[in-house]
């Protein structure tokens, strides 16, 4: 039996893979894991791992991170990394659900009702609370079967309970209310270049973003290309009156609470869970505003030292929103630079049904713009908090 020669820079497999020569480019990849995974990959030849954010060629990646990652990211043509942007629309439970009964309707509108039983092999589900009425009549239809119970976003078991009677589940009866706080400050934020329609390729006209204004050549970055709210207030003010000024403000809270109420039955309702979202709004030629995109994680990262001071406060105040040391009594109407804006229903900003100038109902609890005195207001109403405990004792 003659003896197996070993090649310089080539690897012998059963039928698998590719034979590498030597000087060929090796893998690099990353890995989010520490299991059974990574044990693979850094068992294969020619592969070998990376810990930075650097460049890759494969990465594992965990869900959390394409989330928060994947808009802000070029991939090359040879990159390839785990999970679709919008996998969930598979692997949740109830948008997988929703997506088989839209696959099952649209075969039985073009080729029957016979052909759409390919699809029966999910279960009866349905999705709660937004669809318990629709529940209710199925329950009813087959008294004493055991329905299963299972968290739309969990895994291993976790939350999954069964139970024959509706009492069992009031909890998923009613959606919760919405509850909603606007932050005194924010910035206003403006183009480098005076707006014109007649260069619509030039950037530093149509967008305002800092990472773009900041390379055009005349850029200051002591100014910044912004304002904050409340000198956007005092502009418009000066140049418009106050009616004028109170309608884009109204216009501005009307859509922050109509965007949440458009998902209000959509969002998994956790009590565990709170957003703080970051608003783009864009005011046109005629004072109307008009509603850009929302997002979900707005920047803190600050650009100077007014950013970080408003950034800061605001993160301190969401803390004291969610009152995790129990020193609220709940009904409070403003927290810091934070206003009470909707509570299952408008929260308006004085007791009273009228204004003191004139017979037009009252607004809303909104002072977006305003002056943030939050330090003083925080400080009296702890005072006030302490005081109030001390006279109960």
């Amino acid at each position: 039996m003659s003896e197996k020669k070993k090649i310089p820079g080539y690897m012998l497999g059963r039928g698998i893979g590719r034979c590498k020569g030597i000087g060929e480019h090796q893998i690099r990849f990353r890995c989010a894991l520490q299991n059974t995974v990574l044990d693979v990959l850094q068992a294969r030849s020619g592969w070998h791992e990376v810990l930075s954010d650097g460049e890759w060629d494969f990465f594992w990646c965990d869900r959390e991170w394409l989330k928060d990652n994947y808009s802000g990211l070029y991939l090359h043509e040879n990159q390839k990394m785990l999970h679709f942007r919008n996998h969930y629309e598979l692997t949740r439970k109830n948008l997988m659900v929703k997506n088989l009964k839209r696959l099952k309707r649209l075969i039985e509108k073009e080729q029957g009702k016979e052909e759409s039983q390919c699809c029966d092999f999910f279960p009866t589900t349905y999705e709660l609370p937004s669809e318990y009425h629709i529940f209710v009549e199925e329950f009813k239809k087959n008294p004493g079967i055991i329905w299963i119970m299972k968290p739309a976003a969990k895994s291993q078991g976790k939350g999954i309970f069964l139970f024959r009677k509706l009492k069992d589940i009031t909890d998923w009866k009613k959606i919760s209310p919405l509850k909603v706080w606007i932050y005194r400050s924010g910035f206003a934020r403006f183009s480098n270049t005076r707006y014109s329609v007649d260069a619509i390729t030039d950037s530093y006209i149509h967008l305002t973003n800092v990472a773009i204004q900041k390379t055009a050549p005349d850029y200051d970055p002591e100014k910044g290309c912004k304002w904050s709210i409340q000198q956007l207030r005092q502009y418009l003010y000066s140049k418009h009156g106050l009616s004028v000024v109170s309608d884009i403000f109204c216009q501005i809270d009307c859509a922050i609470i109509k965007s949440l109420q458009s998902v209000q039955k959509i969002i998994i309702n956790d009590k565990h869970c709170f957003e703080t979202f970051g608003y783009d709004i864009l005011l046109d030629d005629q004072l109307k505003v008009w509603l850009i995109e929302i997002n979900a994680c707005p920047s803190f990262t600050a650009s100077g030292k007014e950013d970080y001071d408003l950034k800061f406060g605001m993160l301190t105040d969401v803390l004291n929103v969610l009152d995790l040391e129990n020193r609220l009594t709940g009904k409070e109407k403003r927290i810091g630079g934070f206003d009470l804006l909707w509570d299952d229903g408008p929260v308006l900003a004085n007791e009273g049904n009228m204004l003191t100038n004139g017979n037009s109902p009252a607004l809303m609890n909104s002072f977006l713009g305003c002056k943030n005195d939050r330090t003083k207001h925080l400080r009296q109403m702890y005072q006030s908090l302490a005081a109030s405990a001390k006279t109960e004792n």
